[in-house]
């Protein structure tokens, strides 16, 4: 009978020490970062984070226990000398024997069905756990993976003399390039300059075109809303001012229109694949919302502003707001 139970402790032990918690499906950083969010689920697989140094701690002192229960059982069925034999060989092998297919397959049934009631026993006895040392389970593989764009984007932030200041933002930029709307840079309806399609190009115009600090201005039909044309204004230089050449006649006829809620690989791919380098930002009623430009979406992509010789102003965006329309600015204005 002592023979009978001293091997069903020590299979039990055994089954014991292959337990192992089951491991969370996310990364510590993408679970933290949704349970800020309000995710449930990741809340409570924080949580459950922290009491698994306790159910380790509890894992420990059911071995222990279990290893005092079988000494006694040897020395009751072998006598002490062989008893302590055998008290020896299990205690190097059990270990081993925990790590074997079989042992970590009925572990791991075995801690599903009871991991619920476990973790309510170590809540329930926090300081117990902490007295006697609960340890801490980290999984190596977790940190070798990246569960979301804001993941890496938060480790490229934190790298130190890994990568450039420059290197840094064009990494961010780049993970987070698809996620981006056209809505979210394109110069907005307000600040557009254009020029009507009637407009004689004589010396005063020429030069306010100039002072605009545009390479293209769209070219209208009566209003915004209908664009029926780019004027280029370098392709301006060598007009004959002697001639009345209307904005119309100027213009290059050709244009092109996207949604603003189309993302900016979207645009990028249309920029690549008409050679154009200005859109018209329109919205679900084809009305003008915006305008857009190569430039815009290569520096979103880059994270930097890109000033070549050609450029009179730094930041073309901050021009266009500076040139602002006066729109609905009557005198008696009252805004609700």
């Amino acid at each position: 009978m002592l023979l009978v139970l001293l091997i069903i402790l020590i299979v039990f032990l055994v089954i014991i020490s292959g337990v192992e918690p089951i491991r969370p499906a996310m990364s510590l950083f993408e679970r933290q970062r949704r349970a800020d969010q309000g995710d449930v689920e990741a809340q409570a697989s924080l949580r459950k984070d922290q009491l698994l140094g306790g159910l380790l701690s509890l894992q420990r002192i059911i071995v222990g226990l279990m290893i005092a229960a079988i000494a006694i059982f040897s020395v009751a069925v072998f006598g002490l000398g062989w008893g302590l034999l055998v008290l020896l060989a299990i205690v190097i092998w059990y270990g081993p024997c925990g790590r074997t297919r079989w042992s970590r397959t009925i572990a791991r049934r075995l801690y599903a069905k009871y991991e619920t009631g476990l973790l309510r026993l170590v809540e329930k006895f926090p300081t117990i756990f902490r007295l006697i040392g609960a340890g801490s389970v980290s999984d190596a593989s977790a940190m070798m993976r990246f569960d979301s764009r804001e993941e890496l984007q938060y480790l490229v932030r934190r790298s130190s003399g890994i990568l450039t200041a420059d290197e840094k933002r064009l990494v961010e930029h780049s993970l987070s390039f698809g996620d981006q709307l056209v809505s979210s840079i394109m110069v907005p309806r307000s600040a557009i300059d254009t020029i009507k399609k009637s407009e004689l190009l004589g010396p005063l115009t020429l030069n306010d075109l100039h002072t605009t600090g545009h390479s293209r201005i769209p070219v209208i039909d009566g209003d915004i809303d209908h664009v029926i044309g780019v004027l280029q204004i370098r392709g301006l230089l060598a007009l004959d001012v002697k001639r009345s050449l209307t904005a119309e006649k100027a213009m290059e006829p050709r244009v092109y229109y996207i949604r603003q809620d189309q993302t900016l690989q979207h645009a990028l791919a249309a920029f690549l694949r008409t050679h154009h380098h200005l859109f018209i930002v329109v919205n679900e009623f084809r009305e003008t919302v915006g305008l857009l430009t190569l430039e815009d979406v290569i520096e979103a992509l880059l994270g930097r502003r890109i000033i070549d010789e050609f450029d009179e102003h730094d930041d073309l965006r901050a021009v266009a707001m500076r040139n602002l329309h006066d729109n609905n600015q009557p005198k008696n204005l009252e805004n609700v």
